[in-house]
């Protein structure tokens, strides 16, 4: 072994710092402007805003849950690059 220390990233994937880090200040980007901003108000709204009944079938609820899990990742992306910014 190299030494190096293994990154894993906000995904769970292992990647290079700097790797994650960029992926991360381009989702911050993407989203800070208005639109983005709006888009991510939007899929919030259908994600994990809504709550289901006791009837949703476990299909469902793996769907809902990994619909939710990607909104999360990337609203995780996005706080992960203010703290690359300030250099926390």
């Amino acid at each position: 072994m190299s030494g190096a220390k293994t990154n894993i990233g906000i995904d769970g994937y292992t990647r290079e710092a700097n790797k994650d880090k960029e992926i991360s200040l381009v989702a911050a980007q993407l989203f800070a402007t208005e639109s983005g901003q709006s888009f991510l108000k939007y899929l919030k709204s259908i994600t994990i805003q809504q709550v289901h009944g006791p009837n949703v079938t476990t299909e469902e609820l793996r769907h809902i849950e990994g619909q939710r899990y990607i909104v999360a990742l990337i609203e995780s992306r996005i706080n992960h690059a203010h703290k690359v910014k300030k250099n926390v």
